[in-house]
């Protein structure tokens, strides 16, 4: 009698293989752009948040010394008292003055253009102007 051998196939063929590494490629070519694009979302909302707090400080500021710090002061203002400013009580900020969400020192400008101040980053690209992560966020938007 003729008896079958039956073997066991143990791991996977190359065509098994590559049938997977071609799925994989395909979702990571299809999620990879989405997530991306939301970090550079999160990073605006993020500025925008920070612009928020700092206006905040900065009338925190003004109600106490009856004005914005100057253009010249900075807002470093926030944190340390300018020469002369006898009505200061802050600090008003916990910590330093952060750099937007791209490591960038926020632009700050006092009397302003659009308000009693003016507060805003350039984006990613840190230029004026710009579409979605390199936008410029400002405080009179």
């Amino acid at each position: 009698m003729y008896k079958a051998i039956h073997r066991r196939q143990i791991g996977f063929t190359l065509l098994e293989l590559l049938v997977v590494m071609v799925i994989i490629g395909l979702l990571a070519g299809y999620v990879g752009p989405r997530y991306f694009s939301q970090i550079g979302k999160s990073e605006v909302k993020a500025a925008r948040a920070q612009i928020a707090a700092l206006g905040k400080a900065l009338d925190q500021y003004r109600l106490e010394t009856g004005h914005y710090p100057t253009t010249e002061q900075g807002l470093m203002a926030l944190n340390v008292a300018p020469s002369g400013e006898t009505k200061w009580g802050g600090p008003y900020l916990e910590k330093a003055v952060p750099d937007d969400p791209w490591g960038k020192a926020y632009q700050y400008r006092s009397p302003g253009e659009y308000g009693d101040y003016d507060l805003w980053s350039y984006g990613k690209d840190g230029r004026p102007g710009g579409q979605d992560e390199s936008v410029d966020i400002a405080s009179w938007q």
